[in-house]
């Protein structure tokens, strides 16, 4: 696998600096961009197309209208956010938005890398001990959403949720289930249609409530 490319914005000029020097330090990364703004975030996405784009929350303009552009109009650019804002509401609108990680600024400098790794492979990264508040914040809206109404899934479908239960990732179901990753993953946006999600994490916390209404049994169709 090659280098992952990441754009960095913050108007935070010796922050930006810091990070993009650790970026720049390791060789699993290369930077190919940086800002302070939000134009700049989008400007950056438009011209340079990087594999991940990591940005503050706390900046010029409607980041999280610009998360939601990036996620939406880019080829595949992910979005982390690296931010001071600590409070749930703000985490699970940026997920809403569209962002695979909140990363909270008094992280360490390998779980920023790691958020940023885990993003690129598709999965969804929040700074640990503070994830549980992000989560039941999720659950949450996610139990409301779920609750309006039955929902019907296929026998693959099922099957991929029980895989995401155990912790698998999309190579790993597509392994046991004998298909394609991209089969894995064109499922995987069927679900996020049926279950109301924004997100993998919030697909699983969804999938969790169907477990729960169905007391332990195999998830059942309607």
């Amino acid at each position: 696998m090659g280098r992952i490319s990441v754009a960095l914005v913050d108007d935070h000029p010796l922050m930006l600096a810091g990070v993009v020097n650790l970026f720049e330090t390791n060789d699993d990364f290369v930077v190919v961009g940086k800002g302070a703004t939000s134009e700049d975030a989008l400007h950056l996405n438009r011209k340079l197309r990087p594999d991940v784009m990591v940005l503050d929350l706390f900046m010029p303009g409607n980041v999280f209208d610009v998360i939601s552009e990036i996620v939406t109009k880019s080829s595949g650019t992910k979005v982390v956010a690296f931010t001071a804002m600590t409070g749930s509401d703000h985490a699970v609108r940026a997920l809403n938005a569209g962002a695979s990680g909140y990363i909270l600024k008094g992280s360490s400098a390998e779980e920023l890398l790691q958020g940023v790794r885990a993003a690129h492979c598709g999965e969804t990264y929040i700074t640990p001990g503070f994830a549980y508040k992000v989560i039941e914040a999720l659950r949450t809206a996610s139990m409301r959403k779920v609750a309006a109404g039955p929902i019907k899934l296929s026998i693959r479908e099922e099957q991929i949720v029980r895989l995401l239960l155990r912790g698998r990732t999309n190579r790993e179901i597509a392994i046991g289930l004998g298909i394609g990753e991209k089969t894995v993953k064109n499922y995987m946006t069927i679900l996020m249609q049926k279950l109301h999600a924004r997100n993998r994490l919030e697909v699983l916390i969804a999938a969790q409530k169907l477990e729960v209404d169905n007391r332990g049994e195999p998830i059942s169709r309607h």
